[in-house]
């Protein structure tokens, strides 16, 4: 549908609604095609606050096998988790070959925010992102295939979505 994602980039309502089946049936048989490939696959969904990403995994979820996708949200981590290295609880739910397991809330969370809300360096963030990078060569080197996914609004866009959620 999309051949390069960019901002300016839109669809219609009506072409979208036109080429939903297509798509639906697309993402069904990538499915299948990843279970024959036999490697795991995370998405990790991000974005700002009313982009949209519980909805996106929402969907993800109704149109797909729901045997091979398991999504996963993680908020402050629990004192278990806090006694042991940074990334072990996302690796307690990494999938299985042949799987998908959705993110929202991954390892990029905390440093985002941290950063955002300065409460970190720029320098402790850079070393975040340098943690995040290895681990993520770990993944890769092992077989995984990651995807990014980022949401984005415009300022205006969500501030008309959030008093809408409200």
């Amino acid at each position: 549908m999309f051949e390069v994602a960019e901002l300016s980039h839109k669809v219609s309502k009506a072409d979208f609604r036109a080429k939903l089946p297509e798509l639906r049936t697309e993402l069904l048989t990538a499915q299948a095609a990843l279970q024959e490939a036999d490697f795991p696959v995370i998405i990790l969904v991000s974005g700002v606050d009313g982009a949209g990403k519980g909805a996106t995994v929402n969907i993800l979820n109704e149109w797909m096998d729901p045997r091979y996708i398991r999504a996963f949200s993680f908020g402050q981590a629990s004192d278990e988790e806090r006694e042991r290295p940074t990334y072990w609880r996302y690796w307690r739910s990494l999938p299985p070959k042949g799987h998908i397991g959705l993110y929202v809330g991954s390892w990029y969370s905390q440093p985002i925010a941290s950063c955002a809300e300065k409460e970190c360096s720029l320098a402790d963030f850079d070393a975040d992102l340098k943690r995040i990078t290895a681990f993520e060569e770990t993944l890769v080197e092992e077989g995984a295939l990651i995807i990014k996914i980022w949401l984005h609004l415009s300022e205006e866009a969500q501030r008309k979505r959030l008093e809408k959620l409200q």
